[in-house]
């Protein structure tokens, strides 16, 4: 006879935990990406349409703001999804 406790249905394996270390960059570099992608490319965007039509500020001011909307939308986006898994 072997001392093992008789394996429930519903007894499911778990994924193995990550490591403190691994989940800080993993969460860090994501919040990076979501932060300096979409604003800096909303404003060389800007920039480079600017250049094109010869319209100054206009287009990387526009690009600018528009890349700081995206950032926001992601971050909350992301803060949604760690609120939820808790």
């Amino acid at each position: 006879m072997s001392a093992e406790a008789p394996k429930k249905s519903d007894d499911k394996p778990q994924p193995p935990e990550r490591s403190t270390v691994v989940l800080l960059f993993a969460t860090a570099a994501d919040t990076t990406w979501r932060m300096f992608v979409p604003t800096l490319g909303g404003a060389l965007g800007g920039l480079w349409i600017d250049g094109a039509m010869n319209t100054e500020p206009i287009f990387a001011v526009g690009g600018l703001a528009l890349g700081i909307l995206v950032t926001a939308f992601l971050v909350k986006q992301q803060y949604s999804k760690v609120e939820n898994a808790k």
